[in-house]
């Protein structure tokens, strides 16, 4: 396994404890819908949640959010009706980001509440 695949993986579970230790109920992870991916669909309280997550090992390129572009954001849209049909699903959606960053402290956690919003 590559070292960004464990980062990734790692990031994954420190997103699923921090999601834990704030009362989310999680539903699903690595959610697929054929080569599209949701990391995290989760509840918390009325809402539904897609969580995207984001793993850097610094932020040299920029901070982890940034990576998560319109075109990720639509794929993630997709997957995300899919599912919500699948289920049948009737509770407002959310989408948001958690960002992790490797620090010298450890990690960093930046959750980012309502991120983006699907448009038409």
């Amino acid at each position: 396994m590559s070292d960004i695949h464990e980062l990734g993986k790692q990031g994954e579970q420190i997103a699923l404890n921090h999601l834990r230790r704030k009362g989310y109920k999680i539903l699903e992870q690595n959610w697929r819908l054929g080569k599209n991916e949701i990391d995290i669909i989760a509840r918390d309280g009325d809402y539904l949640v897609v969580v995207e997550v984001k793993t850097r090992s610094s932020t040299t390129c920029g901070e982890p959010e940034t990576f998560v572009t319109r075109q990720k954001q639509r794929i993630l849209i997709r997957a995300a009706n899919a599912y919500i049909r699948w289920k049948r699903i009737t509770s407002e959606t959310r989408f948001d980001i958690i960002a992790i960053t490797v620090t010298a402290q450890g990690m960093e956690v930046n959750h980012i509440i309502d991120a983006f919003y699907p448009t038409l």
